[in-house]
């Protein structure tokens, strides 16, 4: 978890969120992330204000869902954080 607190906690909570499309409270996404309650509703309101999250009641609770497009942004993310740890990797083998 500590390695997450270095990323962004924005990015943190839409890697969580991509993880889980079934919705999460903001209490799990908080112990998911490691984040304190508070913060973790600081940086939902945010990113709820951007668009990039939405909530929706169902009952007492409100589930936090990250919107369609924004899956995708994430998963292009992943994919160029790979090809960029490759090429890393390949620079090194061939200063060898």
């Amino acid at each position: 978890m500590s390695k997450q607190l270095k990323k962004d906690p924005r990015k943190v909570i839409m890697e969580i969120l991509k993880m889980h499309p079934e919705g999460l409270t903001i209490q799990k996404i908080a112990k998911l992330s490691g984040m304190s309650r508070l913060t973790a509703t600081k940086y939902i309101h945010e990113l709820l204000g951007a668009g990039v999250i939405y909530q929706r009641k169902v009952g007492v609770a409100k589930l936090c869902y990250l919107k369609e497009r924004y899956v995708q942004e994430v998963k292009q993310e992943e994919i160029l954080e790979k090809l960029r740890k490759k090429l890393l990797a390949k620079k090194k083998v061939e200063q060898k």
